[in-house]
């Protein structure tokens, strides 16, 4: 970490910041599902650096991208995810994966997860995103024409579980017309009972079973033993077809080749807990970046043009999209990276240090725990002009309006960058680039035409958008 050259450090424990209740700290003051929104604004009101309590544990709150960038980049060795979170996931059954996995165990599943997840990798995987995206364009076109209301967020999570489970599973998955995901299902009790778990005052569920606790278990168990059957489908797969070996036909039977691999380090379990973080990491990340990136762009008519005018001219027919036609969407990439700034599905990250350390001019003990405000400079007029303001041309190369892009970090930094952001990027500007070239948008708002409030669960959603479509040109319909 940084060395302080002033001449006598603080220390975390001495910093201003909220006023805490006994016993309780600050979390009486504070809005569980608009969290990331309450420190936002004590980092308006306290600095960059400041320390609120959750119960009686200290916590630094760190807002400044280019002390974030640091801590972010001083990992593994330097930080860790908080050992809160890998103890409520363990007594829970949770499965080790890459985005909780530490030291030695996060290199050998990096390697394993980097490798299922490369451009070139998911590049193969390309026909059947399209397939995808083609299912939803099919629905969306039943919607216009029926006049009907698209509750955005809802069909943007189809889509994703849909590329994510046919994609980590090699097993079709269509929640789009319908279908149900078992998985999924279970996925959606697991990782609200995490988030909540993980900021409890009192862990009472290690004393007494309450009704949502019974039903949590029964969804854990089921959840290991789908994940069990697949991996085992995957194994048989490979024994009985060893050229599958070299050209992997999803990502688990990529992660197991890997696993596979002398040395790697990696078993089954690893495995299992990749496929399961796939899940939770790729579902609510990208579909709620999306519908963020969709509303924003409807808002500002021009951006929206541009937008368009691109796609019609690089991707104009979604039934022959190629990779390198989305590769070539540069405006769209730069609308996906200007949402990722407003909006970030992910505002704040918390860690705890490993060794003592310094952040900025703050001494922290070795067990500290570090709350990085994501999104505080990169909404700040002093370093991004106009900065509440939609502007994708910041993000192009070249442009007037460049902006520092280290000022906004939707990925993270550092070696522990989130491994499935080509991918998300990819599957953004599919859904996207299909919904300009094949429709007319209406609206894209809420019921009571109102910003749409931000909901901090597992991520940042958008609560309540609505949108209506109408069907471009007669001859694109199906």
């Amino acid at each position: 970490m940084q060395n302080a050259i002033a001449a006598e450090l603080r220390h975390m424990y001495d910093l201003p910041g909220p006023r805490p209740w006994p016993l309780a700290g600050n979390l009486p003051q504070m809005r569980p599902l608009r969290i990331h929104q309450d420190v936002e604004a004590w980092s308006k009101q306290y600095g960059p650096l400041f320390t609120m309590r959750f119960g009686r544990a200290p916590i630094l709150v760190v807002a400044s991208h280019e002390l974030v960038s640091a801590v972010l980049r001083d990992r593994p060795d330097g930080f860790r995810r908080p050992s809160i979170t890998a103890q409520i996931s363990d007594e829970m059954g949770g499965l080790p994966g890459v985005f909780l996995a530490e030291g030695t165990a996060w290199r050998d599943q990096r390697r394993m997860v980097m490798a299922a997840l490369a451009p070139h990798a998911v590049k193969a995987y390309f026909p059947s995103l399209v397939a995808v995206v083609q299912r939803l364009r099919r629905r969306w076109q039943q919607a216009a024409r029926d006049g009907s209301t698209i509750d955005l967020a809802e069909d943007l999570k189809r889509y994703s579980v849909d590329i994510i489970a046919g994609l980590a599973f090699g097993t079709e998955v269509n929640t789009i017309d319908g279908g149900e995901d078992v998985i999924q299902r279970h996925m959606d009790v697991v990782l609200p009972a995490v988030a909540r778990r993980s900021i409890a005052l009192f862990p009472y569920w290690r004393y007494v079973k309450l009704p949502q606790d019974r039903h949590l278990d029964s969804c854990l168990l089921a959840l290991r033993q789908s994940v069990d059957e697949l991996i085992a489908a995957a194994r048989a797969r490979l024994a009985a077809e060893p050229a599958r070996r070299q050209r992997p036909s999803n990502l688990l039977e990529a992660m197991i080749c890997a696993a596979d691999e002398g040395g790697s380090g990696v078993d089954d379990k690893a495995v299992a807990g990749n496929v399961t973080t796939m899940l939770l990491a790729g579902e609510d990340t990208t579909s709620n970046t999306l519908a963020w990136m969709l509303y924003l762009l409807q808002q500002k008519p021009a951006a929206m043009q541009k937008a368009r005018e691109e796609v019609l001219r690089v991707a104009p027919d979604p039934a022959a999209f190629s990779i390198e036609q989305m590769d070539g969407l540069d405006y769209l990439d730069a609308c996906a990276q200007e949402a990722m700034r407003l909006k970030p599905v992910a505002p704040f990250i918390p860690l705890e240090a490993l060794r003592d350390t310094v952040v900025g001019d703050v001494q922290v003990p070795k067990g500290g725990l570090l709350w990085c405000v994501m999104r505080h400079d990169s909404v700040s007029d002093e370093h991004v002009p106009d900065a509440a303001d939609f502007k994708p041309e910041r993000w192009l190369a070249g442009s007037e309006q460049a902006i520092n892009k280290h000022v906004s970090m939707p990925f993270g930094a550092g070696v522990r960058t989130c491994p499935g952001r080509y991918l998300a990027l990819l599957e953004i500007k599919l859904a996207s680039a299909m919904l300009l070239s094949s429709f007319t948008i209406q609206s894209i708002a809420t019921a009571t035409s109102q910003p749409p409030e931000e909901l901090m669960g597992f991520t940042m959603s958008p609560i309540g958008l609505q949108m209506r479509l109408e069907a471009d040109h007669a001859g694109r319909q199906v």
